[in-house]
């Protein structure tokens, strides 16, 4: 990758830069997408072809100690504190 990375990118334990080759764009973005489930990360970012290099490129930046938020619909972990019972009457 060409910029490069800011002392603040890595100024605790816990945060790290990811540089990214992989074969082609679906194979780019679906790695992305897999660090984003397991950490809190800069999400799916732009992707480059380099004149010369294989394959395409992208920088991901992560902080492996910060989960990613959860849906509490999609896997709840208790209560979700949403009322899913539907009112028969007008009170």
């Amino acid at each position: 990758m060409t910029s490069p990375i800011d002392p603040r990118h890595l100024s605790e334990p816990g945060l790290a830069v990811l540089d990214i080759t992989a074969a082609d764009e679906d194979t780019a973005h679906a790695l992305m997408d897999g660090l984003q489930q397991l950490w809190a990360t800069s999400g799916i970012t732009l992707i480059r072809r380099e004149p010369g290099l294989p394959g395409v490129h992208a920088r991901i930046h992560a902080h492996i100690r910060i989960w990613p938020p959860r849906d509490p619909l999609a896997s709840p972990t208790g209560g979700t504190d949403i009322d899913t019972e539907v009112a028969d009457h007008v009170c």
